[in-house]
């Protein structure tokens, strides 16, 4: 029987398998929440998986094709981190002024969660990527988007590659974020993201 530290988290149909640690109800500092994901995603067998930490928290999923996953705290957020990550179209969003902190939290999640599916989520500049919070129906092409429920005062994003109609994986080329891609080595990031 699964303890209430390792909570599945509904996401929607053919989504990958997602699970939230819950550090607390095993007694585990950061170093042991890191462990539990590591051994939770290791022994899930499945070719693609991603983690991500916002302690107590951990999220975990796992799938056949590339996917990414973020969770974040909602924080207050400033202008200058809304200048850092929000594209043109995003900065004109009317929850943006109405609920900044939520947005621009979600909006950083669902970017994190989307750069890590498309590999390597230091390679993208969140400020050229559009979030997938903007896709038609959470779609584009053949990557798929969920805005997962988790735990209050937090927000988490799943993204993931769905396979072709004819069984064959999707093309890599067909990525929704290959034309933002950094020419560069990445900057440091700033000292606090949400």
């Amino acid at each position: 029987m699964r303890g209430l530290e390792d909570i599945p988290v509904p996401a929607v149909a053919g989504a990958p398998e997602v699970r939230l640690l819950d550090a607390r109800a095993r007694g585990c500092d950061e170093r042991g929440l890191r462990d539990w994901a590591r051994a939770r995603t290791d022994a899930c067998g499945s070719p693609h998986v991603v983690r991500s930490y916002r302690y107590p928290y951990a999220l975990v999923a796992w799938h056949s094709e590339p996917i990414g996953v973020d969770i974040e705290r909602i924080e207050p957020c400033d202008a200058a981190f809304a200048d850092l990550i929000c594209t043109t179209r995003e900065r004109a969003d009317a929850l943006l002024q109405s609920e900044p902190d939520a947005y621009l939290t979600s909006l950083w999640c669902s970017k994190e969660a989307l750069s890590k599916a498309l590999g390597d989520a230091l390679r993208y500049d969140p400020g050229r990527l559009d979030s997938p919070m903007r896709w038609p129906e959470l779609r584009s092409g053949p990557w798929r988007a969920a805005s997962l429920r988790t735990i209050p005062g937090h927000t988490a994003w799943l993204c993931w590659r769905v396979c072709a109609a004819d069984g064959e994986p999707a093309s890599p080329s067909a990525s929704p974020g290959a034309e933002h891609r950094r020419r560069r080595a990445p900057a440091r990031r700033p000292e606090r993201w949400p």
